[in-house]
C-alpha cells in the first residue's frame, strides 16, 4: 500500500517559510511543495554551493523564482546566530519553520565543543527557533515543524548527566537520545507559545531512502558487511523522499489541525509517542540545560 499523502491544496501565496537541509532528500521535496503552492522558501544549508543547485532545481521543477538560499551551519552555534539575524534583517514575516536538517555521524565534536549529533540535530534548532520566535508571532498564524523519528522510542531518556556521551558513546543510541529531544522540545515549545498563534509539530517521515544512511559503513566498520543484505532489504521497501516528506507537509500546511499543538504525527495524523517523549519535567529540564548550553539564556 502507497503511504498516505497530505491532501491539502492550500496556497502559500504571500507567505514564508524556511526549510533547514533543504538541498537534498526529504528538505529538498519539502520545500519544493510549498514553493509550488506559492511560497516564498529560504533553504536554510549548510553546503551553499549544494543549496544553489537545490533551488535551481526547485525553480525549474515550481516555476517559482521566489526561492532563495542563506547559509545555515548547525553545527556551528555563531552560524546559527548570523543566520537569525541575517533573517530577521531582510524578511518581514515567516510563517512556516521547518526544522528538518539531521545526520547520524561517528563520534565528533563540534566547534562549541558539543556532541555534532546532539547540536545538529537538537540544540542548533533549539537555538534557531527560539531566535525566530519574535518573527514567527508577528507572523502568527505561523507553524513550526520538527522532524524526529520513530527510533526515540529505542531511548530510555535523556542522559543528563553526560548528555553529549563522553564516557560510552555508540553513535545510533546518541542518534536516538536527539530524536528523543526533538520530541520532548516539541512539548515544551508548545507550552510556552500556548496562546500566542504559533503552533508546534513533531513529524516522524519514517524510513526514507536518503542520504542520512551514507554513514553507516563508517559507523558500523567490518559489521556493515554483515548488515548489508538486511539493510538492502529494508531500503527496498523504504519510502521514497517525496513520500517521506508528506507527514512534514501535512504538519506545515493542513488546515485542519491549525488548532492542535505540541503532537507528533506519523502517516499525516496524530500518533503516540513513548513514554519519556510525554513527560514535562524532562523536557523542561532539557529546555533549561539547552538554554544554558547554546548561551540562550544569558
Amino acid at each position: 500500500m502507497a503511504p498516505p499523502k497530505c491532501l491539502s491544496k492550500v496556497s502559500l501565496q504571500d507567505k514564508t517559510a524556511v526549510v533547514t537541509g533543504a538541498n537534498t532528500g526529504i528538505g529538498l521535496e519539502v520545500a519544493k511543495d510549498l514553493a509550488r503552492r506559492g511560497a516564498r522558501v529560504i533553504l536554510a544549508c549548510r553546503n551553499e554551493a549544494r543549496a544553489e543547485a537545490a533551488r535551481a532545481e526547485i525553480v525549474k521543477d515550481t516555476g517559482n523564482e521566489n526561492v532563495m538560499t542563506s547559509k545555515l551551519d548547525l553545527a556551528s552555534l555563531s552560524s546559527v546566530r548570523e543566520f537569525a539575524q541575517r533573517l530577521k534583517e531582510e524578511e518581514t514575516r515567516l510563517d512556516i519553520l521547518v526544522n528538518n536538517a539531521g545526520l547520524c555521524c561517528p563520534k565528533s565534536t563540534t566547534e562549541d565543543g558539543f556532541d555534532t549529533q546532539l547540536q545538529v540535530n537538537h540544540l542548533g534548532h533549539f537555538l534557531l527557533t527560539n531566535l525566530l520566535l519574535d518573527v514567527l508571532k508577528k507572523s502568527a498564524p505561523s507553524r513550526v515543524v520538527v522532524v524526529s523519528s520513530s527510533v526515540h522510542k529505542q531511548c530510555q531518556g535523556i542522559n543528563f548527566e553526560d548528555i553529549n556521551y563522553e564516557k560510552d558513546y555508540v553513535a545510533f543510541p546518541v542518534y536516538c537520545q536527539s530524536k528523543l529531544a526533538n520530541l520532548l522540545f516539541t512539548r515544551e515549545l508548545a507550552r510556552r507559545l500556548e496562546g500566542s498563534g504559533v503552533t508546534v509539530y513533531a513529524a516522524h517521515p519514517g524510513l526514507v531512502r536518503t542520504e542520512l544512511w551514507r554513514t553507516l559503513p563508517e559507523l558500523y566498520g567490518w559489521k556493515f558487511t554483515l548488515m548489508k543484505p538486511m539493510f538492502y532489504l529494508g531500503m527496498k521497501f523504504a519510502k521514497t523522499p517525496v513520500q517521506g516528506a508528506q507527514t512534514i507537509i501535512h504538519c506545515a500546511v493542513e488546515e485542519k489541525i491549525s488548532s492542535e499543538s505540541g503532537l507528533y504525527y506519523s502517516d499525516c495524523d496524530v500518533t503516540e509517542p513513548s513514554q519519556n517523549a510525554t513527560d514535562d519535567a524532562v523536557a523542561r529540564q532539557l529546555w533549561e540545560m539547552s538554554e544554558s548550553m547554546t548561551g540562550l539564556s544569558s
